[in-house]
């Protein structure tokens, strides 16, 4: 079973938004940190953005320099969701993008330190 389920993806011109969604289910706790990844074909897959548990400083957040001021990681543990609303879009963004989790205060940029993983959603910006 995977816990998480990204949507929110699509087709999008340059400068146009998006909103990425997590919903997380089947982990039984909440006290977990959040990332966002994206992989582009041939590239190796990068941090985009992740975010604290509640518990680690208040759910610090991080982005990439190349996204900071544009996109902006938010959770609702009462929901179980995680999001990425993603402003100002450049082809350069274009990639799968992923969510992912793990069982600690602190999040990480390092995808190897993320036992469970969505599927991926589709974000192509056009120029």
């Amino acid at each position: 079973q995977v816990p998480l389920v990204e949507s929110g993806g699509g087709l999008v011109q340059a400068g146009d938004s998006l909103r990425l969604s997590c919903i997380v289910s089947g982990l039984l706790s909440d006290d977990y940190a959040m990332g966002w990844f994206r992989q582009a074909p041939g590239k190796e897959r990068e941090s985009v953005s992740c975010i604290n548990s509640l518990d680690g400083d208040g759910g610090r957040t991080y982005y990439r320099n190349s996204v900071d001021g544009h996109f902006k990681i938010a959770r609702d543990n009462a929901a179980n969701t995680a999001s990425l609303q993603m402003n100002g879009l450049k082809p350069d963004d274009t990639a799968t993008y992923y969510c992912a989790a793990r069982f600690s205060t602190d999040c990480s940029r390092d995808f190897a330190a993320y036992p469970y993983w969505g599927q991926g959603t589709q974000v192509t910006v056009s120029s």
